[in-house]
């Protein structure tokens, strides 16, 4: 109970700066949602997106599943994922769309090692499909790197996956033709503090923000 307490002050302290003060926010929200920016983020509860980035109420449409993945577009395709998509993209006129993976990524760990469960109800197996073929990519070139190596090395390459398989959905693959929409893949290396984009001209992750600096130890 003592977590349902706070979240309620936390809503108290929300309702006050945008709602108890005058806050023009909402008054504009209420009319609609015009965010530029569809980030796709991981379900992971140290990793919110709007958190992590400062963002304000409407600046960000965001889709959050396990291990940030993006299914491709097939029949099959799960459609909460997928639709969620398609209305930032197709309704919403975002600008660009930022795939956003981390370190120490449970869904990634998950299919490096999966539980041995029935494949009924492993639901968290069967997503994790998505990035099957990535994982054998690793896997199989990487054998002599640790297991830490190879998960981080997963966990970027998934964001990748992520992307291409955006490029699978027409009305995407159209708009980054014609410009008018952008991709971007972003990593938070939550090791360090630092957040990476990935550099098709580099072909790796580079820092956008450095890691953070320790501060002064107490005395």
């Amino acid at each position: 109970m003592e977590d349902i307490e706070r979240f309620i002050e936390g809503f108290g302290r929300f309702q006050k700066q945008y709602f108890a003060a005058g806050h023009p926010l909402f008054a504009s929200l209420r009319e609609g949602q015009h965010p530029s920016t569809l980030v796709i983020g991981c379900c992971d509860s140290r990793v919110d997106p709007a958190l992590l980035t400062d963002s304000a109420p409407g600046d960000m449409f965001v889709v959050r599943n396990i291990a940030n993945l993006v299914p491709p577009c097939t029949p099959q395709a799960p459609p909460g994922v997928s639709s969620a998509i398609e209305f930032a993209v197709c309704n919403l006129q975002v600008e660009r769309v930022i795939v956003l993976g981390h370190a120490r990524c449970g869904g990634i760990a998950a299919l490096m090692a999966p539980r041995q469960l029935a494949p009924e109800t492993d639901f968290v197996g069967r997503w994790m499909k998505i990035a099957e073929p990535v994982r054998q990519r690793i896997e199989s070139g990487y054998q002599h790197r640790s297991l830490d190596e190879r998960r981080r090395l997963l966990e970027q390459a998934s964001i990748l996956q992520s992307l291409d398989n955006l490029m699978t959905y027409p009305w995407i693959a159209s708009r980054v033709a014609q410009g008018s929409l952008k991709l971007h893949g972003w990593y938070f290396d939550m090791e360090c503090g630092a957040l990476m984009a990935y550099s098709a001209r580099q072909q790796c992750f580079l820092p956008m923000v450095p890691a953070a600096q320790a501060g002064p130890r107490a005395a």
